[in-house]
């Protein structure tokens, strides 16, 4: 959602050139609030880019970097249940590596690709038990007690 027609700028400093970084408050029509950098297009939209925070009408908080008006790079994103992921994006979806805490405080750490659980990756259930092993998606197959003595 480029920051163009549908919204309006609350506070910014004036957007002078193409691909300046610059701050801004900008609050869209369905009530989504952008504060942070962003830099102006070749088409003269005005585009996420840099460090910022998105604030959903609905309580979603994600706080990190930002590319081509997307979530790409490392951030945090924070639903209003409890549960949290932090580490890397792709066109916003979790990909990379990243850590994601559940309502219940059960976590995953490893590997995501396009919002799934993918790959290598430690799971600690909620007495605390950590599990490792190869994640996909829904499924873990041959998934380790992981023991340190």
């Amino acid at each position: 959602m480029p920051l163009r027609g549908d919204a309006r700028v609350v506070d910014r400093e004036a957007m002078s050139e193409e691909g300046e970084v610059q701050k801004i408050k900008f609050i869209f029509s369905n009530g989504d609030v952008y504060d942070g950098e962003c830099r102006k297009s070749p088409e003269d939209i005005i585009m996420r880019s840099g460090q910022g925070t998105q604030t959903s009408a609905s309580g979603i908080i994600y706080t990190g970097q930002w590319s081509n008006d997307k979530m790409n790079g490392t951030g945090r994103l924070q639903h209003p249940s409890g549960a949290t992921y932090e580490g890397e994006f792709g066109d916003n979806m979790f990909h990379g590596r990243g850590t994601y805490t559940f309502q219940n405080g059960t976590k995953y750490i490893g590997d995501f690709v396009e919002n799934k659980l993918e790959g290598e990756g430690v799971f600690t259930d909620t007495k605390g038990i950590e599990w490792m092993g190869k994640f996909n998606f829904k499924t873990a197959t041959g998934l380790k007690l992981k023991l340190e003595m």
